[in-house]
C-alpha cells in the first residue's frame, strides 16, 4: 500500500490520460451530437486551462488531499482515525461522504451568485465532450481543494480511499462529459449506479431550469434523493442548446477570455435566479415534455 501511495502522481496521470484517450476515440467512433466547432479550438484551450489549473494548484498548496490523508493516518487526526472504524467500512463511508460533499459543493456553486460567476465558465463551453469535464476556473479549483482538504482533515479517511476517490472522480468526469452515444437501454440501467453522459448533459442545457439540475459527477443517487434529478432535456439531446446565454461566440472559448469571464456581465442564470422544473415536468417522459412545449409555443403564437 505504501508503494501505491508513493506512486500517486504516476497512477493518477496514467489513469487520466488513459480515460481521456478512450473517451476521445469513443467520441470519434460513436458521437451522440454533431460537432460544429473545430476540435482544435476547444481542445487546445480546454487542455491549456488544465495546465494552468494544475500549476496554480501545486504552487498554492504544499500538500494535497492524499498527502493530508496519509498525515492524518500517521498522527491520528479525524473522525475515522479517532473512532477506530473497521478499515473496509472507513474506506466505503469515506468515498460516499466525499462524493456527497462534491454534490453539495456543486449545488453551492450554482446557488451563490459570486461562486456561480466562477463556475459558469465550465458551463460556457459551446459543445459538450470529454474536455468540458476539465474546464474549470483556477479560483474554483483552489476553493474546491480547500473544501476537500477541510473534509479530509475532519473525516480522517484512509489514504487509499482518497486516492481511489480522486481517480474515480476524474475518470467519471471525463466519461459523463463525453460526447458518446450509449444505447438507450444501457443508459437507463447505467444511470442508476453512475452519472451517464445523457444524464449530465441535461445539466449543460442553456435552459436555466435544466442547468440547475443533475449536479452529480459520480454517483447519481444524490440528485434523486435531493429532488434535483431531471431525466431528459425538454428539447431532446440532439435539439438542446449547450452552454449559457451570455457567452456564445467562438472567441469566448479561448483561454484568456475564459479566465476573465467571472468579471464579465451579470451573474444571471444561477439556481436562485431561475424557475425550477415542477415535479410534473421532472417526471414527464421526453416525448411528453417536448409535446407540451410545442403546444405551449403554438398557443403563444396564436394569442
Amino acid at each position: 500500500m505504501d508503494t501505491i501511495l508513493a506512486a500517486e502522481p504516476e497512477i493518477r496521470l496514467t489513469a487520466f490520460l488513459s480515460v481521456l484517450a478512450a473517451m476521445a476515440l469513443w467520441e470519434l467512433a460513436a458521437p451522440r451530437r454533431r460537432r460544429d466547432i473545430p476540435r482544435v479550438i476547444r481542445w487546445s484551450n480546454n487542455l491549456a486551462l488544465v495546465v494552468i489549473d494544475t500549476a496554480i494548484l501545486r504552487l498554492s498548496f504544499p500538500i494535497l488531499a492524499v498527502g493530508l490523508a496519509v498525515m492524518g493516518e500517521e498522527r491520528g487526526w479525524g473522525l475515522f482515525n479517532t473512532i477506530g472504524a473497521p478499515y473496509w467500512l472507513a474506506v466505503v463511508l469515506s468515498m460516499l461522504l466525499l462524493d456527497l460533499a462534491i454534490y453539495l459543493q456543486h449545488v453551492m456553486f450554482h446557488a451563490v451568485p459570486t461562486l456561480w460567476r466562477l463556475h459558469r465558465m465550465h458551463h460556457a463551453d459551446l459543445e459538450f465532450d470529454a474536455t468540458t469535464g476539465l474546464r474549470f476556473h483556477p479560483i474554483e479549483i483552489l476553493i474546491s481543494m480547500a473544501i476537500k482538504l477541510s473534509l479530509v482533515a475532519a473525516l480522517g479517511p484512509p489514504a487509499v480511499a482518497v486516492l481511489l476517490f480522486e481517480i474515480i472522480l476524474n475518470a467519471t468526469a471525463l466519461f459523463n462529459h463525453a460526447n458518446i452515444n450509449l444505447p438507450r437501454p444501457v443508459d437507463r440501467w447505467l444511470r442508476w449506479i453512475v452519472v451517464t453522459p445523457d444524464m449530465h448533459r441535461v445539466h449543460h442545457s442553456v435552459d436555466p431550469r435544466e442547468t440547475n439540475s443533475n449536479y452529480g459527477f459520480n454517483l447519481p443517487w444524490w440528485d434523486r434523493l435531493m429532488g434535483t434529478y431531471v431525466a431528459q432535456p425538454a428539447k431532446g439531446h440532439e435539439g438542446m442548446t449547450i452552454g449559457i446565454e451570455q457567452f456564445r461566440t467562438t472567441r469566448d472559448l479561448w483561454v484568456d477570455k475564459m479566465l476573465i469571464q467571472p468579471l464579465r456581465g451579470p451573474a444571471s442564470g444561477h439556481a436562485l435566479d431561475a424557475p425550477a422544473l415542477s415535479p410534473t415536468e421532472q417526471e414527464q417522459p421526453l416525448d411528453s415534455q417536448t409535446h407540451s412545449s410545442t403546444v405551449s409555443d403554438t398557443s403563444k403564437r396564436n394569442t
